[in-house]
């Protein structure tokens, strides 16, 4: 079940498969954990390019709405305006076992690449309210499996990989994607964005413009307890990935209408919530990052101009927006560590407000 299948109006053109995987070449991959009574969590694989070709650059920016969170690699993205080899997503206690877990891919599957230095983009969201996150769970070995497990085509959402043991708006949360198509002239590119959706406070959440949250509020545990974390808590990770042409700054252009998309959905951003956000464009092929040999050369690269890059804006700005909710209708109630649940999305109670609200 998705956003649309509800009959949910949702802005734009979607590509086939309505997900990131709809821009050429992008793979995901998933490890997902559920363990005995505590352990709910995994690790996403976001493969940029196919595993042959992953190694090479892509131009990318990222952007931070707010900073409670962390992204690897992020200040060598701002430096050159490149990302390369797999992103991967888990939780905020396994990032060094995933960022591990890369490092031992490339030294197998590409090891002349590893002979240098990697500096692999790892992200994460909060998950220990469903989750044991200070347990050693996720080992390096997961973030392989992710990576090995990523193809193509439909994406599975909601509490799978690293969006397992997550929650929004306090419902089950986690993975989330969409897709638009940007038609360019005589051309046709694909904006897709990728969500792990751990963020938002009940009485927020709205949905294609009709504030729900105060309405179905009332089986709501994770707000309606002492819980340490107050409401709003969590992260959220964007991915945004496009095969239009694009220089580095506009992917970073591209990175700051993520909140755009996020707003639609009712958040106005807690300060106990890292809002972190990366953009890639596999749309030029950019010289490896390995130590160069014999001819330095040149990278020839070309570009949407900036005047013509505002239906990229709204691509990404209504595929955010849908990678939500379709976490949120995907995810099903989970119960995990101490016995906290977090509850499903009542779809037929969001359905009766929309409408009425028509």
């Amino acid at each position: 079940m998705r956003a649309r299948d509800l009959g949910l109006r949702l802005t734009g053109v979607t590509g086939p498969h309505n997900a990131i995987t709809d821009v050429p070449g992008v793979q995901v991959g998933y490890t997902t954990l559920v363990d005995g009574d505590a352990v709910r969590t995994g690790v996403t694989a976001i493969l940029p390019r196919p595993p042959a070709d992953v190694h090479l650059p892509c131009a990318a920016g990222r952007y931070s709405l707010n900073g409670n969170g962390e992204m690897t690699g992020s200040a060598l993205i701002d430096e050159i305006g490149l990302v390369r080899l797999p992103v991967l997503i888990t939780n905020t206690h396994a990032v060094g076992p995933c960022h591990r877990g890369v490092i031992d891919w490339v030294v197998r599957e590409k090891p002349q690449v590893a002979e240098q230095w990697l500096l692999p983009v790892v992200a994460e969201t909060w998950d220990g309210y469903l989750n044991d996150i200070n347990g050693p769970h996720i080992q390096p070995s997961h973030a392989v499996a992710a990576i090995d497990a990523a193809t193509g085509g439909p994406v599975a959402e909601g509490s799978v990989g690293g969006g397992t043991g997550m929650n929004c708006y306090a419902f089950k949360g986690g993975s989330g994607t969409s897709s638009r198509v940007v038609e360019y002239g005589s051309d046709s590119y694909t904006v897709g964005a990728f969500v792990q959706a751990n963020f938002g406070s009940r009485h927020e959440l709205t949905v294609t413009g009709v504030l729900v949250g105060q309405s179905i509020a009332d089986d709501n545990p994770m707000e309606d307890t002492d819980w340490l974390i107050p409401p709003g808590a969590g992260s959220v990770i964007a991915v945004i990935a496009t095969d239009a042409p694009l220089l580095p700054g506009q992917c970073t252009a591209l990175a700051r209408r993520v909140p755009l998309g996020l707003a639609r959905t009712g958040t106005t951003g807690s300060h106990f919530s890292g809002d972190i956000f990366l953009a890639f464009s596999t749309g030029n092929r950019h010289t490896p990052s390995e130590f160069p040999h014999g001819d330095p050369g040149y990278d020839t690269v070309r570009h949407i101009p900036w005047n013509r890059m505002d239906d990229f804006f709204a691509a990404v700005v209504h595929s955010v927006e849908e990678a939500v909710l379709n976490a949120l209708v995907a995810a099903e109630t989970m119960t995990g560590r101490l016995g906290h649940r977090s509850p499903a999305l009542p779809t037929d109670r969001l359905l009766d407000l929309v409408k009425s609200a028509r």
